[in-house]
């Protein structure tokens, strides 16, 4: 793949998972040679890429749309996922570290600081490093990487889901479960932590879809 492909490829995913790029929304390839500064064949290769992603829709004669998720598709992604972070968190709390913990117990604390102020954008790049932490512990890549495929389908929903008055707290307390089930090595109370984390936001989307789309 060429740097410029790259770039455009980057520019389009990025603005597609942040909601700059609305679902069902028609790509105008003109404009993003324009935006991005490079060919329209340039753009046709990105746009190619993020297809197999299943971020875009390509049809015949009519370019690109951003892909749009019906309720169901996005309860079956959650299901899937439920099941291999279960899955995930029982390999890992056989097999994290004493550092492991102490990174996910910082982690956990600044956590708390951001959801005290509101800060959304900091809280979820935490939430990130607390959940790659698990996945490398874990050792089991190829159900990392079918989980990350599912997460970055649903980036913007489970982003605009903290929004929601009082989720950020909800989302706390989970995720302080799952540190503490792992720090002590609790397979079974681990497993049941992530998969109601995953389940519960399940349940906010389905009672939210209409905002978070």
């Amino acid at each position: 793949m060429s740097q410029q492909t790259e770039t455009a490829y980057q520019y389009i995913k990025e603005r597609i998972l942040d909601g700059t790029y609305k679902p069902s929304q028609k790509l105008i390839e003109a404009q993003l040679s324009q935006d991005v500064g490079v060919s329209r064949n340039t753009i046709k290769k990105a746009l190619l890429m993020l297809a197999r992603e299943n971020l875009v829709e390509l049809e015949k004669n009519k370019g690109a749309t951003i892909k749009s998720y019906s309720m169901e598709e996005v309860v079956n992604y959650m299901q899937i996922r439920g099941v291999l972070e279960g899955l995930v968190a029982k390999n890992a709390t056989q097999k994290i570290t004493d550092s492991d913990v102490q990174a996910l117990d910082q982690i956990v604390q600044q956590m708390k600081k951001f959801t005290e102020e509101n800060d959304f954008d900091q809280y979820t790049l935490l939430n990130h490093e607390f959940h790659e932490i698990i996945y490398k512990a874990s050792g089991n890549m190829q159900a990392v990487e079918m989980i990350n495929m599912i997460k970055n389908q649903l980036k913007r929903i489970n982003f605009r889901s903290l929004l929601l008055p009082g989720r950020n707290q909800e989302s706390l307390q989970e995720h302080i479960r799952i540190y503490e089930a792992l720090k002590n090595r609790n397979e079974k109370e681990a497993v049941e932590a992530v998969e109601h984390h995953v389940d519960h936001v399940r349940q906010v989307i389905v009672q939210n879809y209409q905002f978070l789309q």
